[in-house]
C-alpha cells in the first residue's frame, strides 16, 4: 500500500512538472510573460480552450495583454494555418463598421462604388478577433449575433445569404454587464460571446512580473538598437514595481523601450528612472472657469470633456521639461571648473569650445542632446588628461560605456 502510494506522488510530480515546462514552452512561443498564479491560470484556460470552436470573451484593462491572447488562441487552435483577422470595432467610425464586417456591393449606398468582401469573408475557415467589441453599436450586433447562431449574414445592398466557417474572439475593457443595464449591449449576444471568459489581470495585480517583463522588454529594444544593455539595478525595480500602472504592460514597455533608447542600454538607476516616470494626473474634477480665465476658451456644456486642455497642458509639460534637462546638462557640463584646480589653466582652442557658457544656453533649442553628450565627454577627458577610467567616474558611467560612446562619437584621445 505504502509503495503504491510513493508511485502515485512520483507520478503527479511528474505530471505537474510536465504541465510547468509546457505552460513555459506555450508562454515563450507567443510572448506572455509572467510567472504569477493570475497569468498561469488565465494561459492554462487558453491552452484548453484553444482547439475547441468554442466562442471566448477576453477582458481586462487596456493594455494588459488580449490581442496577445486572441494570437495565442488562434495559433494553438486547429484553423491556425487560416487567416486570423483582427478589427478594432472601437476605431472604426459606427457607419462603416457594418459595411467592414459584412461587406456592401456596388451602389448600395453613397460611395460604395464597388463591391467589397467584409472581414468575415476574409475570415473563413479561421478566426476573427474582435477588439473593444462593447464599442459595436445595436444595429451591428443583431447581424453578429445571426453569424454567431447560424454562421450567416448578407452584404449590405444585397439579399443573398452568404455562409461562413469563422470562430469568433472578442475583448473589451468594458464592463459588458453595466452596457446590458443601460441597453448599449445585447444580453443575448454577451451570453453567446461569453461561452468561454478569460480575464486578464491589471499589471498591479501581480507586480513580482513586473522585473520579468522590464528586462524581456529592454532585452529586446537594445537587441533591435545594437547595443548592451546593463539592466536595471535593484533600487530602481524596486521604483518600478511601486508605481500604480494605469496603463498596464503596454505603458511599461512604452517607458522601457524610451529608457533604453535614450540612455543607448546604460545601467537603469533611479536617477535615470525618474526622469522618464511621467507626472501622476490629477483625479478627473470638472471645475467651473470662467471664459475669459481659461487657458482655451470653453462652454459651459463642454465643461464635462478635458481632453483639450489635458493635452495641450502635457505638450507644455513636455516642452519645459526638454528645456529643463537641457539647462541641467549644460550646468553640469561647466560644473567641472569647480572639481579640478588646474581647469583654469585649460585652453580651449576649437571653435566649439570658446563659446561662452551665456552663449550656449541662449542657443540651447537649437542644439542636439547627442551633440551636448559629446561634448561632455570631450571635456571630461580634457580635464582629466585622457584618462578614461577617471573621466568615466567624473561622468556617473562605466569605463565600457564611455569607450563604446567614443566609438559612437568618433572621439580619438
Amino acid at each position: 500500500m505504502g509503495e503504491e502510494t510513493g508511485i502515485g506522488r512520483v507520478v503527479q510530480m511528474q505530471s505537474h512538472e510536465f504541465e510547468r515546462k509546457f505552460l513555459y514552452e506555450i508562454k515563450k512561443r507567443f510572448g506572455i510573460i509572467g510567472e504569477s498564479n493570475l497569468i498561469d491560470e488565465a494561459v492554462t484556460k487558453l491552452i484548453q480552450t484553444a482547439p475547441t470552436d468554442l466562442t471566448v470573451l477576453i477582458t481586462g484593462e487596456t493594455g494588459t495583454g488580449k490581442e496577445v491572447f486572441a494570437n495565442a488562441i488562434h495559433g494553438l487552435s486547429k484553423r491556425k494555418k487560416m487567416p486570423l483577422v483582427s478589427v478594432n470595432c472601437g476605431a472604426i467610425p459606427e457607419t462603416l463598421l457594418e459595411s467592414e464586417l459584412f461587406g456592401h456591393e456596388k451602389g448600395a449606398f453613397t460611395g460604395a462604388i464597388e463591391q467589397r468582401i467584409g472581414f468575415f469573408e476574409t475570415a473563413h475557415n479561421g478566426t476573427i478577433f474582435l477588439d473593444e467589441i462593447g464599442e459595436m453599436p445595436i444595429g451591428t450586433q443583431v447581424k453578429l449575433l445571426r453569424v454567431l447562431e447560424s454562421g450567416q449574414f448578407s452584404r449590405i445592398g444585397s439579399s443573398s445569404v452568404k455562409q461562413v466557417d469563422v470562430r469568433i474572439i472578442a475583448a473589451t475593457n468594458r464592463e459588458l454587464e453595466n452596457f446590458i443595464e443601460q441597453g448599449k449591449f445585447r444580453r443575448d449576444l454577451f451570453f453567446r460571446l461569453n461561452s468561454v471568459h478569460i480575464k486578464l489581470p491589471a499589471l498591479r495585480e501581480h507586480t513580482q512580473d513586473i522585473p520579468e517583463l522590464a528586462e524581456y522588454f529592454a532585452e529586446r529594444t537594445c537587441n533591435k538598437l545594437n547595443v548592451n544593455f546593463e539592466g536595471i539595478s535593484k533600487e530602481a525595480m524596486n521604483i518600478l514595481k511601486s508605481l500604480p500602472w494605469t496603463g498596464n504592460i503596454r505603458e511599461l514597455k512604452n517607458l522601457v523601450d524610451t529608457i533604453c533608447t535614450l540612455e543607448k542600454g546604460a545601467l537603469v538607476t533611479p536617477e535615470i528612472l525618474r526622469k522618464y516616470i511621467p507626472p501622476a494626473l490629477p483625479a478627473h474634477a470638472v471645475r467651473n472657469m470662467d471664459s475669459d480665465k481659461s487657458l482655451v476658451s470653453v462652454f459651459k456644456d463642454e465643461l464635462g470633456s478635458n481632453e483639450l486642455l489635458l493635452i495641450f497642458k502635457t505638450l507644455l509639460d513636455i516642452k519645459s521639461d526638454i528645456s529643463e534637462v537641457k539647462r541641467n546638462i549644460f550646468e553640469l557640463m561647466f560644473s567641472f571648473d569647480k572639481l579640478n584646480d588646474s581647469v583654469d589653466n585649460m585652453q580651449i582652442q576649437t571653435a566649439d569650445e570658446i563659446r561662452t557658457q551665456d552663449e550656449l544656453l541662449q542657443n540651447i533649442d537649437t542644439l542636439r542632446l547627442d551633440d551636448m553628450e559629446k561634448k561632455m565627454i570631450m571635456l571630461a577627458l580634457k580635464k582629466n588628461n585622457g584618462n578614461r577610467r577617471l573621466a568615466a567616474e567624473s561622468l556617473g558611467i562605466s569605463e565600457r560605456t564611455l569607450y563604446r560612446k567614443l566609438t559612437d562619437y568618433g572621439i580619438e584621445i
